[in-house]
């Protein structure tokens, strides 16, 4: 009853409508042991009842800042609005005594935050964390917020919400999580909601099945939704609207097929062009964005944008505002005029036209550099607590997992969470040990070997993790963090000849030479991660795993690492096992891919064999819940969700183990666990149903 009275409250909201929320000229500034960081400036947006406008940019350039001055939720006293006004409902919030904002976030304003597993009490039942606002702000009684509670939880997709009430935020999945904070965003009939990277810790399945509950509200309800995110694919799927943000400045702002098909900054056009792209084939090189957003301590005068702008010209040393260029479409850009498709940015040098690259040509007439046949990996755990035991439990992460890499290839391993990729690496690397299986390297088995003969392969056997900042050692230099592997080694006689190997290895990454002297803090993550690129590369390895290694990054660092591996492999050879949850990344840098799930491979293919004419359910599960950044494209996909969650490695289901979310599973499916056979030349899959 209370949802459609809310249906009937919100559905008349009409385009026509004023601004529900109305941010004008909002400058934040943060003070610091080094200065003022000017972290907002001047950033203005308006957005309507029942509209999703976007917020996108690279990290550091003021997106959640801005929200969270929305919000009043700045750390104080560091943060600090100095300018501007944010209007909402008719009400300046920032002129909002403490008590009164209070009143309206959490009933009128809800924010859903990146992370919900730190975001939810972890010592607090769902129930009470949904009830606790109901109750403060509405003032229902215990019996009409429980009931309220298991309403919302119904709206986001859980079933049995009565019992789900009683638990507790650990026992819930990272998809569960994240519809229980929206489910506590939603409770109090909220007018506006703003979700800041609220897909970030999703796998992709998950996350078209959030956001297509979060857009079908917006439109049942007349709910308001501010998205902050960097993947456009979500932009061009859900986005009415959005503004470009760079270096704490609005640049470009307009309706989504307008920024998309016809972007009027430079900015926008590289960072639209970096993006590599799930439903074109494989062409040039990915398009990159060089340089860093300057230091906002010391923001550059005139064009933010200028120093990294190839059409930058003399007139760009003044600031430029941010004006209309065509009706709903601004741009802070003095050339916008010059921006009118590929012909312009070609013309302005924002669009390259080099030829094709392609993969390395791996070499399948040598036997596989890498093979690995049955591999398991099982791990015990404790199910209590001291004394109240409760025995042990196993979790089957990888389960009977075999394929090769031939000599000069990129394979692409990919999945969601809790698949098994990382610790198929892991094992890999003999940093876990094997439970069963082989895996032969050259010849030689590493799950067997000695400690001085494992020794004599990791010199050929490397990794870049994930996150290059946890991975550097913050007490050694760049220079010392290189040099240690070639001088525990021994592969350079002296230290001039290691000073010269570490320039050198620098040089190979892009970086400078001096930057040896510098720590890690003192890098941006772009250079961080080629610092572990150039550490792995020192060894002078013919294999390389690549464990999520540019999921940290943004976008257009992104696209600069992604050149320099494939730069790297064609000038060594190298091979790459490249694990990710990115499918266009992974489609642009592999060869073969290896699909897995749930510690078992569902599908393995060639890339463009896989991508074009996937065999398994899953695997096409995967390809249809994956967004591209082309709003033509995307209103053209019918939603094909993954219904479900990823069941429990702990306990995982009888039979094939994707049976259960799987909408072509029978009787058979539950009983009998199908072998990855052949089913074309080159094409192996899982599946009874083949």
């Amino acid at each position: 009853m209370m949802l459609a009275v809310q249906e009937r409250r919100y559905g008349a909201a009409s385009a026509g409508a004023g601004p529900l929320l109305d941010v004008r000229g909002l400058r934040v500034h943060f003070v610091t042991s080094r200065g003022v960081v000017r972290a907002v400036e001047g950033v203005s947006y308006q957005v309507r009842p029942g509209e999703i406008v976007a917020v996108v940019g690279e990290s550091g350039c003021g997106k959640s800042v801005t929200a969270l001055a929305i919000m009043r939720l700045l750390a104080k006293p560091a943060g600090r609005v100095v300018g501007g006004s944010v209007g909402f409902n008719g009400r300046d919030l920032l002129t909002l005594s403490d008590e009164e904002m209070r009143a309206i976030r959490g009933r009128d304003i809800a924010m859903i935050f990146q992370e919900p597993m730190t975001s939810l009490n972890p010592v607090l039942t769902i129930g009470l964390q949904i009830m606790e606002p109901l109750e403060i702000h509405l003032g229902y009684d215990e019996a009409r917020a429980r009931a309220r509670a298991v309403e919302v939880l119904g709206l986001v997709g859980i079933s049995d919400a009565e019992r789900r009430l009683e638990q507790y935020p650990h026992q819930f999945s990272g998809g569960m999580r994240q519809r229980v904070m929206i489910a506590i965003a939603l409770a109090c009939n909220p007018k506006l909601i703003i979700a800041d990277e609220p897909t970030t810790a999703l796998d992709v399945t998950i996350q078209a099945q959030i956001l297509e509950l979060m857009k079908d509200l917006c439109r049942r309800l007349g709910i308001a939704l501010v998205v902050i995110t960097h993947n456009l694919g979500i932009v061009a799927r859900y986005a009415d609207r959005v503004n470009v943000m760079y270096a704490a400045r609005l640049v470009e702002q307009g309706v989504a097929d307008d920024i998309f098909n016809r972007p009027r900054h430079p900015y926008t056009v590289g960072l639209m062009r970096s993006v590599p792209r799930l439903d074109r084939p494989r062409g040039n090189k990915l398009e990159t964005i060089e340089g860093l957003p300057p230091n906002l301590l010391e923001p550059p005068e005139g064009c933010r944008f200028a120093p990294r702008c190839p059409a930058r010209q003399a007139r760009c040393a003044s600031d430029p505002p941010l004006v209309e260029v065509e009706p709903g479409h601004n741009s802070a850009c003095l050339r916008a005029d010059e921006l009118n498709g590929d012909a312009g940015y070609r013309r302005l040098g924002l669009l390259t036209t080099g030829a094709a690259t392609g993969a390395v040509r791996a070499d399948r007439e040598q036997p596989p550099i890498l093979t690995v046949r049955n591999l398991k990996k099982y791990f015990s755990i404790a199910k209590g607590l001291g004394l109240l035991g409760g025995g042990h439990a196993t979790v089957r992460a990888v389960d009977d997992v075999s394929f090769a890499i031939a000599r000069g290839e990129t394979l692409g391993l990919v999945g969601e969470s809790g698949c098994g990729k990382t610790t198929v690496g892991r094992t890999l690397l003999r940093l876990e040990q094997a439970t069963a299986g082989e895996v032969v390297f050259e010849g030689s088995d590493l799950v067997r070997a000695e400690a001085e003969e494992m020794k004599r392969l990791r010199q050929k056997i490397q990794v870049i993790f994930q996150d290059p900042y946890s991975s550097l050692n913050p007490r050694m230099t760049v220079g010392e963090i290189i040099a240690e592997p070639i001088r525990v080694y021994r592969l350079e006689p002296d230290a001039a000849s290691i000073a010269a190997r570490v320039a050198d290895l620098l040089a190979q990454v892009g970086l400078f030479d001096y930057m040896a002297e510098r720590y890690p803090h003192e890098l941006s993550g772009g250079q961080r991660q080629r610092v572990g690129i150039a550490r792995a590369l020192a060894m002078k390895p013919s294999f390389i795993v690549c464990d999520e290694a540019v999921s940290a990054l943004d976008v257009s660092i992104q696209g600069q690492i992604i050149n320099l591996l494939e730069d790297l492999q064609r000038r060594h050879g190298l091979t790459y096992l490249f694990i990710a949850h990115d499918l266009a990344v992974v489609r642009h840098i592999s060869s073969r891919v290896v699909v897995m799930y749930l510690g078992r491979v569902m599908e393995i293919a060639d890339r463009d064999t896989l991508y074009a004419d996937p065999l398994h359910p899953y695997t096409k599960a995967l390809l249809d819940a994956a967004p591209v950044p082309d709003p033509a494209v995307e209103r053209a996909r019918a939603p094909r969700l993954l219904g479900g969650e990823l069941p429990s490695p702990l306990t995982p289901p009888m039979g094939c183990v994707f049976h259960t979310r799987c909408p072509l599973a029978s009787a058979e499916c539950r009983e009998t666990v199908p072998a990855l056979r052949e089913i074309r030349s080159g094409h192996h899959a899982a599946c009874i149903k083949l």
